[in-house]
């Protein structure tokens, strides 16, 4: 058991949520070896302040690990790297975070003016120039 440096780069720009590219960048660490089960992450306080970002970024991201069963927080003695994800918990988490980007862009159109139909309208024309390309 071994308490890691855990190096994160986040996208401020990106449009995806901080919560979700902790996510992101812990299970991929997680998946390419870099984290083992067994290694301690950081506190979420002294992750925030790291990446100066809010704490409570960093406790909805230490929340959806743990639900995943990626992480377990014991209370005294830290968050541990409790085991690969499985295929199920990996897919689970790649759901949310499409569905949490696909809200963001729903709700910024909707508050735009857009129409649920030209929206769909949208989305399926950029579909199809992406699979063409």
């Amino acid at each position: 058991m071994t308490n890691k440096r855990l190096t994160l780069h986040l996208d401020f720009h990106s449009g995806l949520p901080i919560y979700t590219q902790v996510v992101n960048q812990i299970q991929s660490q997680l998946a390419n070896g870099i984290l083992k089960p067994g290694d301690q992450l950081p506190t979420v306080r002294a992750l925030a302040e790291e990446l100066r970002v809010n704490f409570n970024t960093i406790a909805r991201a230490y929340r959806i690990l743990d639900e995943a069963r990626i992480i377990s927080t014991q209370q005294g003695r830290g968050t541990f790297i409790v085991e690969i994800p499985s295929a199920d918990a990996a897919e689970k988490l790649r759901h949310e975070a499409l569905s949490e980007l696909t809200e963001r862009f729903v709700n910024e159109a909707l508050r735009l003016g857009f129409l649920g139909r030209e929206i769909r309208q949208m989305v399926r024309e950029i579909l199809k120039s992406q699979e063409e390309a």
